[in-house]
């Protein structure tokens, strides 16, 4: 038996200790176990592989470099601060990293058409873009405020093809247009495939797009001790769902010495309905098909959440990164809109790197945690995704600074 983590979690009926599963209606029982066996079947074999591969280094543009941010770690006064550049990865995301491996799954499947949703649009562009590329229909959902919010990809979707629907029920986020996706699969799960954009979701999804992210975790391992002869002190992402922390975390996590810190969209403070901090606020419960730990009202219903980062605003997480939270072996941080739009502005200008709203969450903390540590400590960020899509919002609403910082 493998003493590899990533081998012996999850179970085989999905579960990350407590957390995972599978809670769907009974019509969705056969697809999923579909899913599930046609994953198991094909995610070893060569011509999986092979294909995957030709894929990630002739189209995506893998592997992505790390960069050392030696202006910012000089402006922090502290650890040596690198950024694994999943901005650099086709479509500016880490989230084609398990597109294009979901789509291939799909026609592995006979299936005809992908549905997902989307928030801040990184995952819809993605899926769009593997879609055409494989030559399936694509349906994404959007909430009505993302939709307005991120409207460069609305529109990157629309000319990949996509068909884009519009969520208007509830808070018109990331929640109503999962609700909304998953409303549409049940529909049409004979023709299509419901392709999640993070690890969340029924099983299999938590365990399929952690394995397809994870590539950005054994990538960084290597090129981090080309870098420092060593692996860093720390290893930093945003979660909302939490795709790239467990991308990323997946390179490092049977290597004890390594911290793994997930940091939490604080937003405008602690109050319910002001934040979508779901690991530092909330508690056990079952939504979207999964039991991990989220934000609930008054009434045990999914609470409504708030972020800056159109792709966190979720009010839940990942299973796995619940089971890894309960179990100490990762921490939680924690970063306002405040510090985000800071870091968005230093990193921009310090680097020259735009990045997106969710991962400058990642930086901010990075920059925090850096001032505390020894100049010979390392920080590695997952740099998630590029600021493109957030550009206008930002000098929107936060003036661009008058110096550098």
């Amino acid at each position: 038996m493998s003493d590899s983590y990533l081998d012996a979690h999850p179970d085989e009926n999905g579960f990350f200790g407590k957390f995972g599963g599978s809670f769907i209606p009974p019509m969705l029982e056969v697809p999923f176990a579909e899913i599930t066996k046609a994953y198991n079947d094909i995610k070893n074999s060569p011509e999986f592989i092979e294909e995957l591969k030709y894929v990630r280094k002739h189209f995506q543009g893998r592997p992505t470099p790390i960069s050392f941010a030696k202006n910012l770690t000089e402006h922090c006064g502290g650890a040596k601060i690198y950024l694994k550049r999943e901005d650099l990865n086709h479509t500016g995301a880490h989230k084609l990293n398990h597109c294009m491996a979901e789509v291939i799954l799909a026609k592995h499947l006979g299936k005809k058409k992908v549905i997902a949703e989307t928030g801040a649009g990184q995952h819809g562009v993605a899926l769009a873009t593997a879609a055409a590329y494989f030559g399936l229909e694509c349906e994404i959902h959007m909430g009505e405020v993302d939709v307005e919010k991120e409207h460069p990809n609305v529109v990157r979707m629309k000319i990949l093809g996509a068909k884009v629907v519009t969520v208007t029920d509830g808070l018109k986020t990331l929640k109503e247009a999962v609700d909304s996706a998953f409303g549409a699969y049940i529909q049409e799960y004979e023709e299509a495939i419901y392709c999640i954009g993070s690890v969340v979701g029924p099983h299999p999804f938590p365990m399929m797009v952690r394995d397809f992210q994870s590539v950005v975790g054994f990538e960084a391992k290597e090129q981090f001790k080309e870098h420092e002869n060593k692996l860093p002190d720390s290893v930093v992402a945003c979660v909302g769902g939490g795709s790239n922390a467990m991308g990323i975390f997946a390179g490092f996590i049977d290597d004890k010495e390594v911290g793994l810190v997930g940091v939490e969209p604080l937003g405008r403070g602690s109050k319910l309905g002001d934040h979508a901090a779901s690991l530092t606020y909330g508690e056990e419960g079952v939504m979207h098909g999964f039991n991990s730990i989220m934000l609930k009202d008054k009434d045990g219903e999914p609470a409504p959440v708030y972020s800056i980062g159109s792709g966190i605003d979720y009010p839940s997480v990942g299973p796995e990164q619940a089971y890894l939270n309960e179990t100490g072996r990762t921490t939680v941080g924690l970063c306002d809109d405040k510090e985000a739009v800071n870091a968005f502005y230093a990193l921009s200008q310090l680097e020259g790197i735009i990045p997106a709203l969710e991962s400058a969450h990642a930086v901010a903390y990075a920059m925090k945690i850096a001032k505390t540590m020894d100049k010979d400590q390392t920080i590695l960020v997952n740099l998630s995704g590029r600021g493109d899509k957030d550009i206008d919002f930002v000098v929107d609403n936060h003036p661009i600074p008058n110096a550098k910082f």
